[in-house]
């Protein structure tokens, strides 16, 4: 009667087949204390159950049915392993309507947060675009008004000459000089609005200073003088206007 211990058996397939116990430990990942022990029948204090587990691999791998190595072997694995994988699915269910659920959630958030950042650069560029436009558009400054008998006159630089404009409200005398030459020297009459320029200076001389208004580069002057009052020698240059007293 052949005795042959299930150890050796397996031992013995293995040779066959020309393999080392090396290359076993490598392919089914058994220790290789273990192997020598399942060869050498020598298991000891080891649980069955892990017992039968390392023999049913190793037998499977060397092509041996785990029944002949085994006693009292049965597989009885099949319904566990489906309890499990139904377990797995409704988990894996649980958690993909749980990730679903959360993915819509930081979908929201994200739009929510991209929508404030569009927002507030909108805002930033229309604030930018507001204040470009009003250092392109300075507010302009009220001229001073230029009180009866006040020869006093701020001076305002330009860089590109002079230019002198003059409204009417009454008829006037005016004589007027650019540069030393003459060109104009007639009566201005009422409601007539006139400018010429000048590079450096300009000699003016009204026979009516009340009926008149000047604007020099801008800047209006008012009231020069009374209704009917003669000023002669109005000198206007870049650093502004002198009134002889």
């Amino acid at each position: 009667m052949n005795t042959e211990s299930s150890g050796a058996k397996l031992k013995k397939i293995r040779q066959e087949l020309g393999l080392s116990l090396e290359e076993v430990q490598k392919k089914t990942k058994i220790h290789l204390n273990i192997l020598k022990a399942i060869e050498g029948d020598s298991l000891t204090g080891l649980n069955p159950i892990y017992l039968k587990g390392f023999l049913k691999i190793y037998c499977k791998f060397l092509g041996v049915d785990p029944k002949d190595c085994i006693p009292d072997y049965k597989e009885t694995q099949a319904r566990p392993l489906n309890v499990i994988v139904t377990r797995d699915v409704k988990s894996a269910g649980g958690r993909a309507d749980f990730l679903k659920a959360t993915g819509k959630k930081y979908k929201k958030t994200l739009v929510f947060i991209l929508i404030i950042i569009l927002v507030s650069f909108g805002l930033y560029n229309l604030g930018k675009a507001v204040s470009s436009r009003r250092k392109a558009h300075p507010a302009k400054a009220r001229p001073a008004v230029k009180k009866a008998g006040d020869n006093t006159v701020t001076k305002k630089e330009t860089a590109s000459g002079i230019r002198l404009a003059i409204r009417a409200r009454e008829n006037c005398w005016v004589d007027l000089k650019a540069d030393g030459r003459v060109i104009f020297h007639r009566v201005l009459e009422k409601g007539r609005f006139e400018t010429w320029q000048a590079k450096d200076r300009i000699e003016l001389s009204l026979g009516n200073a009340g009926a008149v208004e000047l604007e020099v580069n801008g800047q209006r002057f008012l009231n020069l003088g009374r209704r009917g009052q003669a000023l002669k020698g109005i000198v206007i240059t870049k650093e502004g206007l002198n009134i002889p007293r």
